[in-house]
């Protein structure tokens, strides 16, 4: 009796993204949380190219959506980063100014 493996057979349509190569991170999670946490507009752009990740490996487009996935990490960490350096320069500011204050009232 012949072998009826269903992996061996090829039925049908090809697997998404043609099975040979893995898919890129999307970074969707992290995106959305730096665009509610850290900076909105970086945060958007990683939303953006996140979702675009996704469609474009379903369709075939595995260079695109590395593409894609290398755009959107690089939206999500700089928005990241600018949402720290914003955090601290403010912490800054407010010792600063409190200091400031602190030895003007004495």
């Amino acid at each position: 009796m012949e072998d009826q493996n269903p992996q061996d057979k090829s039925f049908g349509q090809p697997p998404v993204g043609g099975g040979l190569t893995p898919q890129p991170k999307n970074w969707l999670v992290e995106s959305i949380l730096v665009t509610i946490f850290c900076c909105l507009p970086f945060g958007i752009a990683g939303i953006v190219n996140a979702a675009n990740v996704n469609s474009k490996y379903a369709a075939g487009d595995y260079a695109g959506a590395q593409a894609s996935s290398a755009a959107a990490g690089k939206y999500t960490k700089i928005g990241f980063f600018v949402g720290i350096a914003g955090a601290v320069l403010y912490v800054v500011f407010v010792f600063v100014l409190g200091l400031g204050g602190a030895l003007m009232g004495s």
